[in-house]
Protein backbone atom coordinates (compact mmCIF):
# COMPACT_ATOMS: atom_id res chain seq x y z
CA UNK A 1 0.00 0.00 0.00
CA UNK A 2 1.06 3.36 -1.29
CA UNK A 3 0.89 6.17 0.97
CA UNK A 4 -0.33 9.05 -1.04
CA UNK A 5 1.18 12.10 0.01
CA UNK A 6 -0.81 14.91 -2.27
CA UNK A 7 -4.14 13.93 -0.97
CA UNK A 8 -3.32 14.85 2.49
CA UNK A 9 -2.63 18.16 1.23
CA UNK A 10 -6.42 17.97 -0.16
CA UNK A 11 -8.22 16.28 3.21
CA UNK A 12 -5.86 18.98 4.80
CA UNK A 13 -7.92 21.66 2.75
CA UNK A 14 -11.32 20.59 2.84
CA UNK A 15 -10.61 20.00 6.74
CA UNK A 16 -10.05 23.32 8.08
CA UNK A 17 -12.92 24.52 6.04
CA UNK A 18 -14.77 22.78 9.35
CA UNK A 19 -12.11 23.73 11.88
CA UNK A 20 -14.72 26.97 13.39
CA UNK A 21 -17.67 24.44 13.93
CA UNK A 22 -15.54 22.11 15.32
CA UNK A 23 -14.11 25.15 17.40
CA UNK A 24 -17.61 26.52 18.46
CA UNK A 25 -19.13 22.61 19.27
CA UNK A 26 -15.94 22.78 21.81
CA UNK A 27 -15.84 26.01 23.70
CA UNK A 28 -19.51 26.29 24.01
CA UNK A 29 -20.21 23.43 25.66
CA UNK A 30 -17.57 24.53 28.20
CA UNK A 31 -19.21 27.91 28.63
CA UNK A 32 -22.87 26.03 29.30
CA UNK A 33 -21.12 23.46 31.36
CA UNK A 34 -19.66 25.94 33.47
CA UNK A 35 -22.81 27.22 34.50
CA UNK A 36 -24.90 24.49 34.56
CA UNK A 37 -21.48 23.32 37.04
CA UNK A 38 -21.79 26.95 39.15
CA UNK A 39 -25.44 26.39 39.39
CA UNK A 40 -25.28 22.71 40.54
CA UNK A 41 -22.96 23.48 43.28
CA UNK A 42 -24.57 26.29 44.72
CA UNK A 43 -27.64 23.67 45.45
CA UNK A 44 -25.04 21.23 46.52
CA UNK A 45 -23.38 23.72 48.78
CA UNK A 46 -26.60 24.73 50.51
CA UNK A 47 -28.57 21.35 50.62
CA UNK A 48 -31.78 22.89 48.81
CA UNK A 49 -33.92 19.70 49.33
CA UNK A 50 -35.43 18.05 46.57
CA UNK A 51 -32.97 19.56 43.87
CA UNK A 52 -29.78 18.31 45.93
CA UNK A 53 -30.67 14.57 45.43
CA UNK A 54 -31.82 15.27 41.59
CA UNK A 55 -28.75 17.27 40.99
CA UNK A 56 -26.68 14.32 42.81
CA UNK A 57 -28.35 11.80 40.15
CA UNK A 58 -27.31 14.22 36.93
CA UNK A 59 -23.82 14.29 38.20
CA UNK A 60 -23.74 10.60 38.78
CA UNK A 61 -25.36 9.73 35.09
CA UNK A 62 -23.12 11.86 33.01
CA UNK A 63 -20.14 11.15 34.27
CA UNK A 64 -20.61 6.89 34.16
CA UNK A 65 -22.25 7.09 30.90
CA UNK A 66 -20.29 7.97 27.54
CA UNK A 67 -20.71 11.08 25.65
CA UNK A 68 -21.66 8.88 22.68
CA UNK A 69 -24.61 7.54 24.96
CA UNK A 70 -25.64 11.33 25.76
CA UNK A 71 -25.40 12.58 22.11
CA UNK A 72 -27.90 9.80 20.98
CA UNK A 73 -30.26 9.99 23.62
CA UNK A 74 -30.75 13.99 22.99
CA UNK A 75 -30.70 13.56 19.32
CA UNK A 76 -33.36 11.11 19.41
CA UNK A 77 -35.33 12.05 22.54
CA UNK A 78 -35.74 15.70 22.74
CA UNK A 79 -37.38 16.02 19.11
CA UNK A 80 -40.23 13.51 19.96
CA UNK A 81 -40.27 15.32 23.82
CA UNK A 82 -40.56 18.54 21.85
CA UNK A 83 -43.24 17.08 19.55
CA UNK A 84 -45.23 15.43 22.35
CA UNK A 85 -44.96 19.07 24.56
CA UNK A 86 -46.23 20.99 21.46
CA UNK A 87 -49.18 18.23 20.30
CA UNK A 88 -50.62 18.53 23.57
CA UNK A 89 -50.03 22.33 23.49
CA UNK A 90 -51.56 22.37 20.14
CA UNK A 91 -48.29 24.21 19.03
CA UNK A 92 -47.36 23.25 15.42
CA UNK A 93 -43.71 22.78 15.97
CA UNK A 94 -41.18 20.94 13.55
CA UNK A 95 -38.12 19.40 15.33
CA UNK A 96 -36.75 18.14 12.64
CA UNK A 97 -35.83 21.39 11.36
CA UNK A 98 -33.60 22.25 14.84
CA UNK A 99 -30.03 21.94 13.17
CA UNK A 100 -28.50 18.39 14.48
CA UNK A 101 -25.11 20.64 16.22
CA UNK A 102 -28.08 22.43 18.31
CA UNK A 103 -28.37 18.48 19.87
CA UNK A 104 -24.31 18.00 19.98
CA UNK A 105 -24.07 21.34 21.87
CA UNK A 106 -27.09 20.67 24.03
CA UNK A 107 -25.55 16.97 24.92
CA UNK A 108 -21.89 17.70 25.26
CA UNK A 109 -23.13 20.66 27.49
CA UNK A 110 -24.88 18.76 29.92
CA UNK A 111 -21.72 15.75 29.71
CA UNK A 112 -19.21 18.94 30.62
CA UNK A 113 -21.45 20.39 33.47
CA UNK A 114 -20.89 16.42 34.82
CA UNK A 115 -17.18 16.68 35.13
CA UNK A 116 -16.60 20.68 36.01
CA UNK A 117 -18.71 20.43 39.14
CA UNK A 118 -16.09 18.53 40.52
CA UNK A 119 -12.86 20.74 38.88
CA UNK A 120 -15.29 23.66 40.74
CA UNK A 121 -15.97 21.57 44.17
CA UNK A 122 -12.29 20.47 44.37
CA UNK A 123 -11.56 24.18 43.88
CA UNK A 124 -14.38 25.75 46.78
CA UNK A 125 -12.95 22.80 49.47
CA UNK A 126 -9.08 23.95 48.41
CA UNK A 127 -10.71 27.88 50.01
CA UNK A 128 -9.35 28.86 53.26
CA UNK A 129 -12.36 28.15 55.59
CA UNK A 130 -11.52 31.15 57.54
CA UNK A 131 -12.06 33.37 54.57
CA UNK A 132 -15.66 31.87 54.62
CA UNK A 133 -15.76 32.75 58.59
CA UNK A 134 -14.72 36.32 57.76
CA UNK A 135 -17.25 36.79 55.36
CA UNK A 136 -20.20 35.78 57.40
CA UNK A 137 -18.68 37.93 60.37
CA UNK A 138 -18.98 40.89 58.06
CA UNK A 139 -22.94 40.09 57.46
CA UNK A 140 -22.19 38.67 53.89
CA UNK A 141 -25.43 36.05 52.78
CA UNK A 142 -25.13 32.56 52.02
CA UNK A 143 -25.35 33.72 47.94
CA UNK A 144 -22.53 36.55 48.59
CA UNK A 145 -20.21 34.73 49.85
CA UNK A 146 -21.02 31.79 47.11
CA UNK A 147 -20.86 35.06 44.16
CA UNK A 148 -17.81 36.65 46.13
CA UNK A 149 -15.40 34.21 47.96
CA UNK A 150 -15.79 30.45 46.98
CA UNK A 151 -16.50 30.98 43.64
CA UNK A 152 -13.70 33.32 42.10
CA UNK A 153 -11.44 31.30 44.28
CA UNK A 154 -13.02 28.23 43.42
CA UNK A 155 -12.43 28.94 39.64
CA UNK A 156 -9.24 30.38 40.13
CA UNK A 157 -7.59 27.32 41.53
CA UNK A 158 -9.23 25.24 39.06
CA UNK A 159 -8.23 26.93 35.98
CA UNK A 160 -5.37 24.67 35.11
CA UNK A 161 -8.14 22.13 35.17
CA UNK A 162 -9.98 23.92 32.35
CA UNK A 163 -7.33 23.28 29.80
CA UNK A 164 -7.30 19.56 29.76
CA UNK A 165 -11.58 19.48 29.29
CA UNK A 166 -10.87 21.83 26.61
CA UNK A 167 -8.79 19.28 25.07
CA UNK A 168 -10.84 16.67 26.05
CA UNK A 169 -13.68 17.99 24.13
CA UNK A 170 -11.82 19.11 21.19
CA UNK A 171 -11.40 15.22 20.57
CA UNK A 172 -14.89 14.25 22.10
CA UNK A 173 -16.40 16.35 19.30
CA UNK A 174 -15.20 13.68 16.89
CA UNK A 175 -18.17 11.73 17.88
CA UNK A 176 -20.68 13.88 16.45
CA UNK A 177 -19.87 12.67 13.18
CA UNK A 178 -22.08 9.67 14.03
CA UNK A 179 -25.43 12.01 13.30
CA UNK A 180 -23.58 13.55 10.13
CA UNK A 181 -21.78 16.28 11.99
CA UNK A 182 -19.46 17.60 9.54
CA UNK A 183 -16.53 17.88 11.89
CA UNK A 184 -13.04 17.13 11.20
CA UNK A 185 -13.87 13.27 11.85
CA UNK A 186 -17.08 13.60 9.36
CA UNK A 187 -15.17 15.28 6.72
CA UNK A 188 -12.45 12.89 6.85
CA UNK A 189 -14.97 10.07 6.56
CA UNK A 190 -16.13 12.13 3.60
CA UNK A 191 -13.37 13.07 2.21
CA UNK A 192 -12.05 9.72 2.13
CA UNK A 193 -14.96 7.99 1.01
CA UNK A 194 -14.85 8.88 -2.57
CA UNK A 195 -11.26 6.75 -3.27
CA UNK A 196 -10.79 4.83 -0.03
CA UNK A 197 -7.66 6.85 1.12
CA UNK A 198 -8.97 6.45 4.79
CA UNK A 199 -5.56 6.26 6.02
CA UNK A 200 -4.41 9.29 4.61
CA UNK A 201 -7.48 11.46 5.43
CA UNK A 202 -6.99 10.41 9.27
CA UNK A 203 -3.61 11.52 9.01
CA UNK A 204 -4.65 14.91 7.83
CA UNK A 205 -6.90 14.66 10.83
CA UNK A 206 -4.73 13.81 13.20
CA UNK A 207 -2.35 16.47 12.14
CA UNK A 208 -5.47 19.19 12.77
CA UNK A 209 -6.29 18.01 16.34
CA UNK A 210 -2.87 17.66 17.30
CA UNK A 211 -2.38 21.49 15.65
CA UNK A 212 -5.64 22.57 17.66
CA UNK A 213 -4.52 21.14 21.40
CA UNK A 214 -0.89 22.85 21.00
CA UNK A 215 -2.67 26.39 20.65
CA UNK A 216 -4.86 25.65 23.34
CA UNK A 217 -2.17 24.64 25.29
CA UNK A 218 -0.07 27.43 24.11
CA UNK A 219 -3.26 30.02 25.48
CA UNK A 220 -3.51 28.61 28.41
CA UNK A 221 0.56 28.77 29.37
CA UNK A 222 -0.06 32.21 28.67
CA UNK A 223 -3.19 32.70 30.70
CA UNK A 224 -1.08 31.39 33.37
CA UNK A 225 1.74 33.48 33.42
CA UNK A 226 -0.69 36.44 33.67
CA UNK A 227 -2.81 34.93 36.56
CA UNK A 228 0.69 34.87 38.48
CA UNK A 229 1.86 38.19 37.72
CA UNK A 230 -1.45 39.17 38.93
CA UNK A 231 -1.42 37.41 42.19
CA UNK A 232 1.98 39.03 42.46
CA UNK A 233 1.09 42.38 41.63
CA UNK A 234 -1.44 41.67 44.62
Amino acid sequence: MNLDIPFIGVALQAMVKVIPLTILMTILPIIFGLLIAIVISFIQIRHIKFMEPLSHFYTSFFRSTPAILHIMLIYLGLPALIKLVADLMYISVDPNKIPVVVFVIMALSLTAGAYLIEIIRSGIISVDHGQIEAAYSTGMTHKEVFQRILLPQAIDIAFPNFTNLLIGFLHTTSIASIIAVPEITGTANIVAADNYSFLEAFIAAGIIYWILSLIIEYIQSIAEKRRSVYKEEF
